[in-house]
């Protein structure tokens, strides 16, 4: 195998893993109280319009991954 394959198949595995990894968290992530209800998170509903923006859930999500990345990136 040349290594144009090699790399190309490890690239779609990782992106598979990521993508099982980010599965998982959503399906976990409707039992977790008070995940997207946080302060910061903003829900504002209408008669016919619901706009819901998790801009502080989204920071902590982005923390927590940051941090697993850096941890197993050495």
């Amino acid at each position: 195998m040349n290594g144009e394959g090699f790399f190309l198949g490890r690239l779609l595995i990782i992106i598979g893993v990521i993508l099982v990894i980010a599965g998982g968290i959503l399906l976990l992530a409707g039992r977790l109280p008070g995940l997207g209800r946080l302060p910061g998170d903003i829900y504002i509903k209408k008669d016919n319009f619901v706009l819901f923006f998790p801009i502080t859930t989204m920071i902590i999500i982005s923390i927590i991954i940051s941090l697993l990345l850096r941890l197993f990136s050495r």
